[in-house]
């Protein structure tokens, strides 16, 4: 029988989980609910994908097995006390609201609540995505298989303790948009030097998406593949040495620092 899943929040990350899931789920072992007040996004997904659209959170929680919550987090206090009267003990919640901690939502829904905590990304729209996972003691072995399976249609899924998932924010969560504002740059510059726009985006795409096939299928050091590629007294190592000179890698930690401190801020704010 096939598990019932019931997205609460088709936005930006939670529309590319739904999405990821009902185009990779080719033996249907979940069935897809989704709630939005955004009627017109609930109505088009529903469409496009053939899933079961409901008409508010809390037929949703009570319709499913697993509830996905992909609302902001300033939103979470007033959607859990809406659904709390719906949500069994034996139904999951995975949450993938930045900076909310498990024991945010037991202290919300009570210490028999079923709580996944997770972090994933955006390219889970196109089945690329990286999730990280904190689990509640609560959480059975079997059920840990179900969550992994459901989430491993949109990419790869690791384990991680919990302390650690501010941190993995800045890694995973937010760096897609460093990485877009790269292609961009490159694509500018490319443009610059005459080469056509569609073209240099997809050039400049394909050597992030080969560069980094690199490092996951060779397993070496992205510091040897880098020095693979700059030749003595060529053209690769005048490019280093200017990112070196402009504060190219300072710059990306610094963000990432800054990304981190506000994910915790999120979470001690709410």
């Amino acid at each position: 029988m096939a598990y019932k899943v019931g997205f609460i929040g088709v936005g930006n990350m939670g529309g590319a989980l739904v999405r990821s899931i009902a185009r990779n789920d080719k033996e249907k072992e979940f069935s897809l609910y989704a709630f939005d007040i955004n009627t017109p996004l609930l109505k088009n997904l529903a469409e496009e994908l053939g899933i079961r659209e409901e008409d508010s959170a809390k037929s949703l929680v009570s319709s499913s097995d697993i509830i996905v919550l992909a609302v902001k987090p300033q939103y979470c206090d007033h959607v859990l006390e809406y659904i709390k009267p719906a949500l069994q003990p034996e139904k999951i919640l995975v949450s993938v609201a930045v900076g909310l901690s498990i024991e945010y939502y037991k202290n919300i829904l009570g210490p028999k609540a079923k709580v996944v905590r997770t972090m994933p990304n955006t390219p889970a729209l196109v089945g690329a995505g990286m999730t990280l996972v904190s689990w509640d003691d609560l959480i059975s072995n079997d059920e840990k298989k179900v969550i992994m399976k459901l989430l491993s249609f949109s990419g790869l899924v690791e384990e991680l303790d919990e302390s650690l998932m501010c941190e993995v924010t800045a890694l995973t969560g937010s760096s897609p948009a460093y990485v877009f504002m790269l292609i961009e740059a490159m694509a500018d510059a490319a443009v610059k030097s005459g080469i056509l726009r569609n073209q240099a985006y997809r050039l400049a795409a394909q050597a992030v998406l080969g560069s980094a096939k690199m490092v996951l299928d060779t397993g070496k050091h992205p510091g040897e593949l880098k020095d693979m590629v700059c030749s003595p007294a060529g053209t690769t190592i005048e490019a280093v040495a200017a990112l070196e000179r402009e504060g190219f890698r300072n710059a990306i930690m610094t963000a990432m620092e800054e990304c981190t401190r506000r994910a915790r801020e999120i979470g001690k704010k709410i």
